[in-house]
């Protein structure tokens, strides 16, 4: 019997559609964009629709549900409402399995399929874990995200990404997925904590340095309108920076990150072992302006930065980010250090971290000096007061 087949190999290509929509009031009944997604997925025909709310959205619109509730009723000819479930807002939903177990729970009791819809309405992480659940059941269901902070409709909720935390690491367990679409409502960002609403800055001038210098000056000529929480300022804020994170998936190259540069994250080396050592008392935003700065310095440190160090900072600082060490001791300052063995095991074994040698370009570099690393994350620690 001849068993010396020649090997059978196909080829195949396959495209994705997905659209960042912007509004305000997005369940006021007079506001037809949502119906008019779900019209586009499946004209003339009932759509089951699952909700999954943040806790902390919830507490800041009470009436939210009953808006929602009401909506569905009003265009029931095109939405199957079933459940609102609520999951913990912030890191604490991607913790454990817990929250994910509670969506794919309502997935199962509600009958939603492949041509179902979960809704996930909240910040970065709910959207994550929520996302996360919505593509391993039945092998993804169909998903539409609606962020309601500034981090989460400029960066988190504008990729591809789905993920949850597990042994001790951030985001250790994921899916790449592309949602059907995702709705920014401006509106939810007028609730937001000042420490929530200057957080998500940092995504902005992250990609602007990486970018965009012409969107980094921009940042740096309204920094002070940005604090002050300007909503027009931060509407183009968010719709440029989430601009720039969408055409870099679309035309990157490498939207579900096969090889091992990821020039997205900048600054996220360090950002997720802070996060972690904080136990996620350092907000993602916060930790991420602190690794950006962190690795500004040291860029400097090796004769990489080009442009004015203290122009970058200057900026970071203006919006309203503190830039200081949540940490002191050495023992400390070594476990961050040992951050970047961990991203090394995350990127698959090859080291790329972006730098930045002018506003608005990067480079990737392979190697890191721990010694000048170290350096660059002492400059930060806070110094002790001096007596009188």
């Amino acid at each position: 019997m001849n068993t010396n087949l020649p090997p059978i190999r196909q080829a195949f290509q396959v495209r994705y559609d997905y659209q960042l929509l912007f509004t305000q009031h997005l369940f006021a009944v007079e506001n037809p964009l949502f119906k008019n997604v779900l019209s586009e997925y499946r004209p003339n025909e009932p759509i089951k629709c699952l909700f999954i709310v943040d806790q902390g959205v919830m507490d800041c619109h009470p009436l939210l549900e009953t808006h929602i509730k009401q909506y569905c009723e009003q265009y029931k000819n095109q939405i199957q409402y079933t459940e609102l479930v609520v999951v913990p807002g912030g890191e604490q939903s991607k913790k454990d399995q817990t929250s994910v177990d509670r969506c794919l729970t309502a997935i199962n009791e509600n009958a939603i399929c492949r041509h179902s819809f979960v809704v996930a309405i909240g910040g970065g992480a709910v959207v994550d874990m929520v996302g996360y659940a919505a593509t391993i059941a039945h092998r993804g269901v169909q998903l539409i995200r609606v962020p309601t902070t500034v981090l989460a409709q400029n960066d988190a909720a504008v990729g591809v990404k789905n993920s949850v935390n597990a042994f001790e690491k951030k985001n250790f367990l994921g899916t790449f997925s592309v949602p059907y679409a995702i709705i920014n409502d401006l509106e939810f960002l007028k609730t937001l904590e000042q420490r929530d609403w200057v957080a998500g800055i940092a995504e902005a001038i992250k990609v602007a340095l990486i970018k965009d210098k012409t969107f980094f000056e921009y940042i740096e000529n309204n920094a002070q309108a940005l604090a002050n929480r300007d909503m027009e300022v931060m509407a183009y804020l968010i719709h440029r920076c989430a601009e720039l994170h969408m055409e870099h998936i679309s035309k990157g190259g490498d939207p579900f990150e096969s090889g091992s540069s990821r020039p997205l994250d900048f600054g996220h080396w360090s950002a997720h072992k802070m996060e972690y050592m904080t136990d996620y008392q350092l907000r993602h935003g916060e930790a991420v302006a602190l690794g950006m700065a962190i690795d500004m310095v040291y860029a400097s440190l090796i004769g990489i930065l080009e442009d004015d160090l203290d122009r970058v900072l200057n900026v970071i600082k203006k919006v309203g980010f503190q830039l200081e060490m949540p940490f002191e001791s050495d023992q400390e300052i070594k476990e961050v250090l040992h951050g970047i063995e961990e991203f090394r095991e995350h990127l698959g074994g090859k080291l790329t971290i972006p730098l930045i040698p002018k506003i608005g370009t990067k480079t990737d570099v392979h190697q890191i000096d721990y010694t000048l690393m170290e350096q660059a994350i002492r400059s930060f620690v806070r110094k002790p007061e001096s007596s009188l």
